[in-house]
């Protein structure tokens, strides 16, 4: 109610009006409201009942099993949108493509959409009345051992699986298909994700409460602990950076690599390129690296795709081609179209040019020059 009032004021509208809440017995809304604030209790009892169908086998190919299912579902149900749910960009590529290829075969149609899971949460889109649910997910996990962080795919959890269920129930009663077996959502499916906090490289955390002048990070009131074995790794891992003295201590590279919102050894990347005066060329190279990758490559033009890549291969390192990459787009005027031509993600690109800008605008807060060895990419 509160929250309500407070946006009511700044909206300069009268309570209930354009901004208004729900609670239990209580609706102070009309039919001009635009926001509306209410509990959660009051948006569940808003959604509509959903349909669970389990698998009766456990699936090999969960990618042609979504496709048969959504193509069975396009002939045989009722209209309604369908959400298909898969790992990644390589899987939900080869989800479109089977799906285009038997699409031509027939007359009606109807939207079928390939998320992540991205779509169990933020983003909603109307009209879906169908789920597939594949059952797995992609987790960042980090390897102590290795010291490295890796995309593993895995199968998601009961309340994971629920949510996404949930998709189909909101503009009206849907169904959910589920490859995968009762048993298995039962027996071998954790109840709930795993903290990323416990999967996850705690070097940035390690920092942060450092910098917060906390000395035994063992003992700290985490809400979810992560294991021991990680917080000692990733200790190790910012003295072997110099961030951390013999003591657990910051160091001076330590301050300034808190400054930064990136990963200990991107931080340190920048700080040697100052030393080696190389920052404008590691800059770059570090702001793509800080964003997923710039190149595409469509299955229907496979060849004509690595071919354009080959362009801007540097044989001595692929940092060197990212930066290669960037300076080419930026001699084109960052066009869009260029991308386009060349087999690169515009995006991705454009946002290692914000990820450049904001860290450009840290160095110099911290008054570090912005030196450059212009094309002598060696000390890079």
């Amino acid at each position: 109610m509160s929250v309500a009032k407070r946006v009511s004021e700044e909206m300069e509208t009268e309570l209930g009006d354009k901004v208004g809440y729900a609670i239990r017995f209580e609706d102070v809304t009309c039919s001009s409201t635009i926001i509306k604030y209410m509990t959660d209790g009051v948006l569940l009892r808003r959604t509509f009942p959903v349909n669970i169908l389990f698998s009766k086998t456990p699936c090999e190919d969960y990618v042609e099993a979504a496709v048969k299912q959504a193509m069975t579902i396009h002939i045989t149900s009722g209209p309604g949108d369908i959400l298909i749910f898969m790992t990644g960009q390589e899987e939900i590529e080869a989800t479109c493509y089977a799906l285009a290829e038997r699409m031509e075969q027939l007359i009606s149609s109807r939207k079928c959409i390939v998320a992540t899971n991205i779509a169990e949460t933020s983003l909603t889109v109307d009209g879906i009345f169908y789920v597939i649910d594949t059952g797995y997910g992609k987790m960042k996990v980090y390897n102590p051992r290795m010291g490295m962080d890796a995309l593993q795919v895995f199968p998601c959890s009961r309340a994971a699986a629920d949510q996404r269920a949930g998709r189909a129930g909101r503009t009206g009663p849907g169904t959910c298909y589920r490859l995968f077996t009762e048993s298995a959502y039962q027996n071998e499916m954790l109840p709930n994700p795993v903290p990323e906090i416990q999967r996850t490289n705690l070097g940035n955390v390690v920092l942060l409460l450092k910098s917060l002048k906390v000395e035994n990070l063992l003992d700290f009131d985490f809400m979810d602990p992560p294991p021991q074995e990680n917080i000692l790794n990733s200790m190790y891992q910012l003295w072997v950076l110099g961030a951390l003295n013999n003591v657990g201590g910051l160091t001076e590279i330590g301050w300034k690599m808190v400054e930064f919102p990136l990963d200990p050894t991107l931080a340190k990347m920048l700080l040697m390129g100052e030393k080696l005066d190389c920052l404008d060329e590691v800059l770059t190279v570090v702001s793509m690296l800080s964003v997923p990758s710039v190149f595409f490559r469509p299955k229907d033009r496979a060849e004509e795709s690595d071919a354009a890549r080959e362009k801007f291969f540097v044989p001595e390192s692929d940092h060197l081609t990212l930066l290669n990459v960037y300076l080419q787009w930026k001699s084109n005027q960052y066009r869009g179209d260029w991308c386009n031509d060349h087999f690169l993600h515009v995006k991705g690109l454009r946002k290692a040019r914000e990820v450049r800008s904001q860290l450009l605008d840290i160095l110099k807060a911290l008054k570090i020059p912005l030196t450059s060895c212009h094309m002598e990419w060696d000390v890079v």
